[in-house]
């Protein structure tokens, strides 16, 4: 699908350890600002534990889960929207991604610098958030001025549109609100898609806490980040980078021992995988064989034709059909020969509505 969550926060909170333990990659992650200049892109697979069951249903040659990327970006400072520290490298790669995963240090060390001289998750939040909205606020005030003349001489029904929603867009942000917020009308969405607000992107704030909190109830720090992220309707997924960077380098078996002595059932990590899969809209559809098991990554909304194109353009272009069944039909029917039997096969038409949890096999003459 080439979606892609940026990885962002003040430098030396976590971020590029977090990212470590993502990808399974070695990157810079030094104690001091900027040790991450380039984005890192990583791929990561997306736990489903779905797949664990048809592997033993088919056993595959291959066994493919889906997967989309994380980028880690350039520690921002402030100032950046001005171009500060390497600001505007930082608001460019934020730009390319689809959804934003806000890393916020909620933990005390002597140890490790904090660029800002002491822990404060609100005031971090809302230096970063500050500069987005800053941003944005500069790219509607550069296109307000070329078009606002125009649109109201020619009645341009879709440049008025257009005006009116960055009008809109413009006094949210003069109240430091995020256009993520902000109540749009498809039109109006539609119309500000091509600029890529980046206030507009969703995103997850990630609580970074010390090892010793892991299975606690949320300290202060977090607590604050909680209250601040629900006046938006975000998540926030409580972290420490440190044992996740740890529990990414074991084996299966060892991973499950070391979660349950921590006490904690699901790792930091995969909690959120999924949550960003979910706050990118995307859900899983599965190819099913001997010779292959695997789950395939989708846009929620999209039609059968449109699945079959992931797979292959030539998939989309001859579509026919698409033979379907349901996960749960599949396990509790045993076989797919026993859900023909029952009647819960379905053959579905280009417009079909791909639902998470499909089991497709598509027709096509190309």
């Amino acid at each position: 699908m080439g979606l892609t969550a940026g990885i962002v926060g003040l430098p030396n909170v976590g971020k590029s350890t977090l990212f470590n333990a993502i990808t399974k990659k070695s990157i810079l992650a030094a104690n001091y600002p900027f040790a991450t200049i380039e984005p890192n892109v990583g791929v990561v697979t997306v736990p489903d534990e779905r797949l664990d069951t048809l592997n033993e249903m088919y056993h595959p040659e291959r066994l493919i889960p889906t997967a989309f990327e994380f980028t880690d970006i350039a520690g921002l400072v402030k100032g950046a929207s001005q171009g500060e520290g390497l600001g505007n490298k930082f608001l460019s790669h934020i730009r390319e991604t689809d959804a934003i995963v806000e890393v916020v240090r909620c933990f005390e060390n002597n140890d490790i610098i904090h660029v800002e001289g002491k822990v404060d998750p609100l005031r971090d939040i809302e230096i970063i958030n500050l500069e987005l909205v800053l941003a944005d606020l500069e790219s509607i005030g550069n296109r307000i001025e070329k078009i606002e003349k125009k649109a109201r001489t020619t009645k341009d029904k879709d440049e008025l549109v257009e005006l009116d929603a960055l009008t809109k867009a413009k006094a949210a942000l003069e109240k430091n609100q995020p256009l993520r917020t902000v109540d749009f009308t498809k039109e109006e969405k539609q119309a500000i898609k091509s600029y890529n607000f980046l206030t507009l992107k969703p995103i997850i704030y990630m609580a970074n806490i010390n090892e010793e909190e892991v299975a606690n109830i949320d300290n202060d720090y977090v607590k604050i980040v909680k209250e601040y992220a629900q006046k938006e309707n975000a998540k926030v997924i409580k972290v420490c980078a440190k044992i996740e960077e740890e529990l990414s380098q074991l084996e299966d078996k060892d991973h499950k021992e070391m979660l349950d002595a921590l006490g904690i059932e699901m790792s930091g990590l995969d909690q959120l995988i999924k949550a960003t899969y979910d706050l990118l809209g995307l859900a899983t559809y599965f190819t099913v064989g001997t010779d292959e098991v695997r789950a395939w990554t989708f846009k929620k909304g999209m039609n059968a034709k449109e699945c079959a194109g992931i797979i292959h353009t030539d998939f989309e272009k001859g579509f026919i059909r698409a033979e379907v069944m349901s996960y749960e039909d599949l396990v509790s029917c045993g076989s797919e020969l026993k859900v023909k039997e029952a009647g819960r096969a379905r053959l579905e038409g280009k417009d079909y509505l791909m639902q998470d949890g499909d089991i497709c096999h598509f027709r096509f003459n190309v």
